[in-house]
């Protein structure tokens, strides 16, 4: 006999996304429709359900507030939002705020928030 508990943990690390391929394999397996157990796994994972929607792929970085070092945010601005000049990069600086960077990938919205961080500023990511 199976072990059922080894099988619930399992099917609990499953994404919303792997648990609809596993309903339609069974549902082809077996010759089945799973509608109402299908809903019943969205409804019992809420926590996969979030995770999914959690998985954005656009960031937009906000400059929340420049700090002490308004001289380094600034740089760090300009070397950010490479098209800024320096006024312009003081005078979103000094509208925190403001966003830097929008619809920036992960990894270059971290650096950024990173970099903002790093000359004292106050930063969220969105």
């Amino acid at each position: 006999m199976a072990d059922i508990t080894k099988i619930a943990e399992e099917l609990g690390k499953l994404t919303v996304l792997e648990a609809a391929e596993l309903v339609k394999s069974l549902e082809e397996e077996w010759g089945v429709s799973a509608a109402a157990p299908a809903a019943a796994v969205a409804v019992a994972a809420p926590g996969a359900a979030a995770e999914a929607a959690e998985e954005k792929t656009e960031f937009d970085v906000v400059l929340t507030d420049a700090g002490a070092g308004k001289i380094a945010v600034i740089k760090a601005v300009r070397g950010i939002a490479t098209g800024l000049g320096l006024a312009d990069a003081k005078k979103l600086v000094e509208s925190a705020p403001a966003p830097v960077l929008e619809g920036a990938s992960k990894e270059d919205a971290e650096k950024a928030k990173a970099a903002l961080e790093e000359a004292g500023a106050k930063v969220e990511l969105k």
